[in-house]
């Protein structure tokens, strides 16, 4: 009589057709039942993403999956499915084609998913909470950084103990090399998610901090010159000095603006002298002359903060030795230096000003800025071994931009009008159009250049408001290099891309992967104690900021508007047992 096997070493579906009771749990009903009236704990998250990755992983062995050692993130924050294909038919025509047989680069990745990016108290995804997803593989509330679901907005303390690490974190235990490069300011929602823990993503220097908190909870900034593991980061590229400066302190490029911080510290300075004390060669730099000079044989670890505040949309970029380096020129430049170690990488690369330009309907330099993006991805082909190196490009968000027309010919001009007239009104109108935004008039505007060739144009939205906000669409995730077409297909959260990136990478808490030499990779039975926390929806109620709505999301609006504070709510705990786990392994997608 042959021996059972050991249910711990058994895919999910494996363990289902062997007991009936467990079959019946992973029903459509069971999962609706259990499941969609509750969010969860960080614990919840770790084992949903661990379900998600092997259930697609299946039981191959170590050997049949393989490794990756370096990883690549690309975020495209506020890309949709229509500013993608959008985006592609821009750069056909920029090339003299019709525009819609164009393909961007990651067009020809094999994997595609699509990914949920509500928060936990939002149905409309924000940058901080859905980067905290992204990169943390733990779903966050509305407007936190790096934290779980006991992280409440504004609320200094609640973030003592709900500080989750990043894939940055991960990586560097690991020994790997790490570095972001970003067009926003380094300390702005998408990178922050990195490196930071914060109540508030507005909390960049101390002060936006309340008065009566600056003592206990550190701002971003800080955060990534004195912290793990901003502190260890090898390089770091974006905009946003006015946060690392005091006030009394002028900025480089733009002379009438100062520093914003009260405590009277430069950041800069500090993060030289931290490295400095350490041993490590560091260098800081502030313009493309001065990074095009960096020697990475000479330098271990760079800061270069680029602006004032956000760098310029590239339409706008001064292009000279004075200026500023273009995305791809900063992605090539932290490459040189992060291949560097020889146990590999991770790099998170950001197109943050996409967003911005969808916030102002400027439907123009958002296409062009993820065309930044592709650029940058196309030096990431051409610099690694894509043999060894996870590539992702994913978003945070989507956005309200629709494309539509009535029998809309081929190679209509991207940003111009529909063919015919509408049937109402009898006036023209464009094919890209927003949901709602700054874009609104009565009566409605009609566009004044017919080819929409005017990069400045803001076009009609359906709604009035001072900034569009974000889509809740669900956004794609493409992949190409090792596991790709085993980690990334259908239709899942997206906390699973940060588990998905780890497994393929076996950092923590994968690497177990890499350790169990052409062995089914076993399946935890292990009880998790868990917090189905009371969902902390807002139901209605205006949360502050222009306009008081309930999902305003604006990463280019007033962080000085934000003043309501939701306090922290009890937490009540229950153990997921290993029948519930196995049915949540199954269940997830």
């Amino acid at each position: 009589m042959s021996q059972r096997p050991d249910r711990r070493y058994l895919p999910a579906a494996a363990i289902s057709q062997q007991d009936p009771v467990v079959h019946r749990l992973f029903s459509l009903r069971f999962q609706r039942e259990m499941f969609s009236q509750v969010e969860w704990g960080r614990e919840y998250w770790y084992e949903m993403g661990r379900a998600a990755v092997l259930r697609r992983a299946g039981s191959r062995s170590y050997e049949q999956l393989g490794k990756a050692k370096n990883v690549v993130l690309l975020v495209a924050d506020g890309l949709g499915v229509t500013t993608n294909t959008a985006a592609r038919v821009y750069k056909g025509q920029r090339h003299g084609q019709t525009g819609e047989e164009a393909s961007l680069a990651w067009d020809n990745f094999p994997a595609l998913a699509m990914t949920k990016t509500y928060n936990l108290d939002a149905q409309i995804g924000e940058s901080s909470a859905c980067a905290t997803a992204l990169l943390c593989g733990v779903k966050a509330n509305f407007e936190t950084v790096g934290l779980d679901i006991n992280g409440k907005f504004g609320n200094c303390a609640s973030s003592f103990k709900s500080k989750v690490e990043s894939l940055v974190s991960w990586a560097q235990q690991e020994g790997k090399a790490t570095g972001i490069v970003t067009n926003t300011r380094v300390t702005h929602a998408t990178p922050a998610a990195a490196y930071a823990h914060s109540a508030s993503r507005y909390w960049e220097d101390d002060a936006k901090i309340p008065p009566l908190s600056r003592r206990a909870c550190k701002d971003i900034a800080r955060q990534l010159v004195e912290d793990d593991p901003g502190r260890n980061i090898n390089v770091v590229f974006g905009g946003g000095r006015r946060h690392w400066m005091p006030k009394v302190a002028t900025d480089p490029e733009q002379e009438k603006e100062e520093g914003r911080r009260l405590d009277g510290r430069n950041l800069i300075e500090d993060w030289l002298r931290d490295k400095k004390r350490r041993g490590i060669r560091a260098q800081y730099v502030w313009n493309k002359e001065q990074m095009d000079k960096i020697d990475p044989k000479n330098v271990d670890h760079v800061l270069g903060l680029f602006a004032y505040s956000h760098m310029d949309f590239d339409a706008d970029r001064d292009k000279g030795p004075k200026g500023d380096p273009s995305l791809a020129e900063m992605t090539k430049k932290a490459l040189s230096l992060l291949q560097k170690n020889s146990k590999g990488f991770f790099l998170l690369v950001e197109s943050g000003r996409i967003d911005h330009a969808h916030h102002y309907n400027n439907p123009y330099r958002a296409l062009d800025e993820t065309l930044v993006l592709e650029e940058a991805l196309l030096t990431v082909l051409e610099s690694v071994d894509q043999s060894e190196t996870l590539i992702v490009v994913t978003s945070d968000h989507s956005h309200v931009l629709t494309m539509g027309g009535l029998a809309t010919p081929r190679g209509n001009p991207i940003f111009g009008v529909d063919t015919k007239v509408s049937d109402v009104d009898g006036l023209p109108y464009w094919t890209l159009l927003y949901g709602n935004g700054p874009g609104y008039t009565t009566p409605r505007a009609v566009p004044a250049n017919l080819t929409g060739s005017e990069k400045n144009a803001v076009h009609s939205s359906a709604v009035p408001r001072q900034w569009a906000t974000h889509g809740g669409e669900d956004v794609p995730a493409m992949a190409q290099g090792p596991l790709d077409l085993s980690l990334f297909s259908g239709t899942m959260d997206q906390t699973v891309i940060a588990h998905a990136i780890a497994y393929a990478a076996c950092y923590p808490p994968y690497t177990y992967r890499c350790a169990v030499n052409g062995s089914t990779v076993p399946i935890s039975t292990k009880l998790q104690n868990c917090a189905p926390e009371e969902n902390s929806v807002l139901k209605g109620k205006p949360r502050g900021g222009r306009g008081g709505g309930v999902v305003l999301a604006s990463s280019v609006m007033s962080e000085d508007d934000k003043t309501n504070v939701v306090a922290p709510s009890s937490s009540s705990v229950c153990a997921l047992t290993s029948t519930m786990l196995f049915a949540v392994m199954y269940a997830v997608t």
